[in-house]
């Protein structure tokens, strides 16, 4: 994996470990030459990510819809900037640079990056792993939900392995580099739908 696309918040929480997460995770990356593709903000988990992954020596590239470019959350110390129409142009960018996805805590729109890797994935749009990393358990009930998905039949049992989670950043980064593509919706015969 060349590149992986992280998705966080861009809240700063009171509690301090997720901040440093945050900057441990950059740093990881950078220290195994993984470039970090990501949303181009300066706060909060995303501004940990790119200043531990820069601080490493490592490869930043930010996407940033225009208006939070103009509101002035833009990170200006990313090896690249990529200033793009909107949220949907940013998520395409997502995908087409990287090598796969983490998921970090966050909120509202981190989790709607992550449910787009996980669907565009299982429809076959992309092949690459989407990891979520459950620090401090952060996603327990999050993976007690796609159990549950799962269960009621809503999941399918191959497309349940897209998602790959741990708690350690090194875990999760051995699983994402042996991840086996599942066959895609698209390629699936109407009777095994």
């Amino acid at each position: 994996m060349k590149r992986i696309a992280i998705y966080c918040g861009s809240a700063t929480p009171a509690d301090i470990r997720y901040m440093q997460l945050a900057r441990n995770i950059g740093r990881t990356l950078a220290e195994r030459g993984i470039g970090v593709v990501y949303g181009g903000g300066r706060l909060g988990l995303m501004g940990a990510v790119a200043g531990g992954a820069l601080d490493a020596g490592g490869e930043v590239i930010g996407i940033i819809p225009e208006a939070l470019a103009t509101a002035e959350v833009a990170n200006g110390d990313c090896s690249e900037l990529r200033v793009v129409a909107g949220m949907h142009e940013r998520k395409r960018a997502f995908t087409d640079m990287s090598d796969g996805f983490i998921t970090l805590p966050g909120g509202v729109g981190t989790m709607d990056e992550l449910w787009e890797a996980m669907s565009w994935a299982q429809l076959g749009y992309h092949s690459s792993p989407v990891g979520l990393l459950n620090a401090f358990g952060f996603y327990d009930y999050l993976l007690a939900f796609v159990e549950q998905m799962t269960q009621a039949g809503f999941v399918r049992e191959q497309h349940r392995a897209i998602l790959l989670a741990d708690a350690d950043i090194a875990a999760l980064l051995t699983r994402m580099e042996a991840y086996v593509p599942h066959t895609p919706i698209l390629a699936m015969e109407a009777s095994d739908l």
